[in-house]
């Protein structure tokens, strides 16, 4: 475990992260780790919202322009990565705040990423036989008998507890906690978050203004390089919506609003996530504040967590 707290700004897309981020800087001598899943890709600024050049000169923005459209780049990558630049960050007497709103990447550096033992796959076939036969209400009490720490959820969920306990002799919980005893922080979370309806104003005006800054021409570029249109990188949020319209596939006039009806729905699952799978203490502020009420407040709040 890496030495000391670390402070994780997470929240949905487009609720203000990146300016509270900023605005701690006349608190914190800091340095960002963005765990943004979009935002390691070269070439794509404005399709993956990336901070500008003006907002990195105010903060060293670590984990952006990382690898080329086309390659893939996983949460596992991104944790080994990511300990190296909370260790550099460090070594510069700088606090490192890790920013962004992708969950996986956010869990891989925290909690470490769970290494599924070796399951044999006709022992796993016939089992999958039997738990899709079970009622709802059999498969949950079977994942609860199995894995005392199984905190609920779905039939995939249950099913996956119950393949675990049985195949691999431990329990899944117990897998997760060896996962989480090789995180590479000790996590202080503060959740931002807006009412929908701000939010939502919110998505539909950044999507305009991607619009308005050239997303399309952006991304015209990266496929002009001979990067097919479903390419890593080229398929997210922001991005693929204009290639669609470069395919003729939709509209301009079209583009941001498609681009706002994705992001709503990630938005959802963003928060959705957030709500439910942080583990530990989570400080939750309301966004709808300036920028500089909220870093006021985190930093009063770090120094009392001292």
């Amino acid at each position: 475990m890496a030495d000391g707290k670390v402070p994780v700004l997470v929240g949905p897309t487009a609720v203000g992260k990146t300016a509270v981020a900023l605005a701690l800087t006349a608190y914190w001598p800091l340095e960002v780790i963005s765990a943004d899943s979009r935002q390691v890709y070269r070439r794509l600024d404005i399709g993956t919202a990336k901070p500008t050049r003006r907002e990195r000169a105010r903060a060293t923005h670590h984990g952006v322009d990382l690898v080329e459209p086309g390659v893939r780049y996983s949460a596992g990558h991104f944790a080994r990565d990511a300990v190296g630049w909370l260790d550099d960050v460090r070594a510069r007497g700088k606090l490192p705040i890790v920013v962004g709103g992708t969950g996986l990447y956010v869990r891989a550096l925290a909690e470490g990423l769970f290494a599924e033992p070796t399951l044999d796959p006709a022992r796993r076939r016939s089992l999958d036989a039997w738990t899709a036969r079970l009622e709802p209400i059999e498969l949950l009490r079977w994942a609860a008998r199995l894995d005392p720490g199984f905190r609920g959820g779905g039939r995939q969920r249950a099913a996956r507890a119950i393949e675990v306990a049985l195949l691999s002799g431990r329990p899944l919980t117990y897998w997760q906690q060896v996962a989480r005893a090789q995180g590479a922080l000790d996590p202080w979370y503060i959740v931002l978050t807006v009412p929908r309806p701000v939010l939502h104003q919110r998505i539909s005006r950044r999507a305009e203004e991607m619009v308005r800054r050239g997303v399309v021409e952006e991304v015209a570029a990266v496929l002009a390089e001979g990067h097919p249109p479903n390419a890593p990188g080229l398929d997210g949020i922001g991005i693929r919506e204009a290639v669609e319209y470069l395919q003729g596939l939709r509209s301009r006039e079209t583009v941001a609003e498609a681009i706002t009806i994705s992001t709503r729905q990630y938005a959802k699952r963003q928060q959705t996530w957030f709500r439910h799978q942080l583990t530990g203490a989570v400080i939750t502020l309301d966004a709808t504040r300036p920028p500089e009420k909220l870093a006021a407040e985190i930093a009063a709040l770090w120094e009392r967590a001292q």
